[in-house]
């Protein structure tokens, strides 16, 4: 219902630059977090990696200057770029699918229901007369990583994990009301990191909360929001545990990167496999 709340904009900022005969792309920008369990891939895609000409050039970007062809029955404009194109998008899926740990996403524990329509997903848990339901959506998730390569290290030791850390939304509804606590959350950048022998801090914050109606579909402005910024510590403390004691914890946080991993893992997967057949006009 709410999902689009939890979705803030990313900036997204594309930059390409030569380094050492290949390209380098910055992803937007975005909280950064780190999940142990999440699918591992580098995090440059390697789309733009596999296609140098040893002289910091994109293959993709210098395509070969021949006339089209019309010879598909589709009557679309074809070029021998075109043909090296879906060639390399062929080679791309398959090198994408050997690093995809699983077909299938993994299960969230603590009785969650798990619905996927394309890139928007929603868990929901029922407990004693209340519905809890979570709405979060991968685009945008993945977090960028401007950390400079240090000297001495391999291609492949410079190349972090790629994890997914979405905003979403809580929405909390007991049977008895005909109002929803909102609750908009996400994964601040200095804290999703937290290491075993560091003191445990919560990984996700609570940003925004409000009343809404229960089952109304469009956001209701006029209804008063509360921002966490200026909010006072003891009444941010109680809301996380208003939320711990419904099962949306540290534990769900760490899970919910994982699942999110998966899910835009695949979704990439599936998307280089549509510009495939678009490219080839199949």
């Amino acid at each position: 219902m709410l999902l689009a709340r939890a979705l803030r904009p990313a900036v997204a900022a594309l930059a390409l630059r030569p380094v050492q005969g290949q390209l380098r792309l910055a992803a937007p920008r975005l909280p950064a977090a780190l999940a142990p369990a999440a699918a591992a891939r580098p995090f440059t895609r390697s789309l733009w990696l596999l296609c140098g000409d040893g002289q910091g050039r994109s293959g993709l970007l210098r395509g070969s200057r021949t006339s089209p062809s019309l010879a598909c029955a589709c009557g679309g404009l074809h070029t021998e770029g075109d043909k090296s194109f879906a060639e390399f998008l062929t080679d791309e899926i398959k090198e994408e699918k050997k690093i995809q740990k699983s077909k299938t996403l993994p299960k969230m524990s603590g009785g969650w229901e798990l619905d996927v329509q394309g890139t928007e997903a929603k868990l929901v848990r029922k407990v004693a007369g209340e519905t809890v339901t979570i709405s979060f959506n991968i685009n945008n998730s993945i977090p960028p990583n401007f950390d400079e390569p240090q000297e001495g290290q391999k291609p492949d030791e410079q190349e972090p994990e790629l994890t997914s850390t979405p905003n979403f939304v809580v929405e909390v509804t007991k049977d008895d009301t005909k109002q929803t606590l909102v609750l908009d959350c996400h994964y601040p950048e200095d804290e999703v990191g937290h290491g075993e022998e560091e003191e445990e801090s919560d990984i996700f914050a609570i940003r925004e909360v409000s009343f809404q109606p229960t089952g109304d579909s469009e956001w209701r402005e006029n209804n008063y929001t509360l921002n966490t910024d200026s909010l006072d510590w003891a009444l941010y403390d109680h809301l996380m545990d208003f939320l711990a004691d419904r099962g949306v914890d540290n534990t769900f946080a760490d899970e919910l990167i994982e699942l999110s991993t998966a899910l835009e893992h695949q979704e990439y997967i599936r998307f280089l496999e549509d510009l495939k057949q678009f490219v080839k006009c199949q």
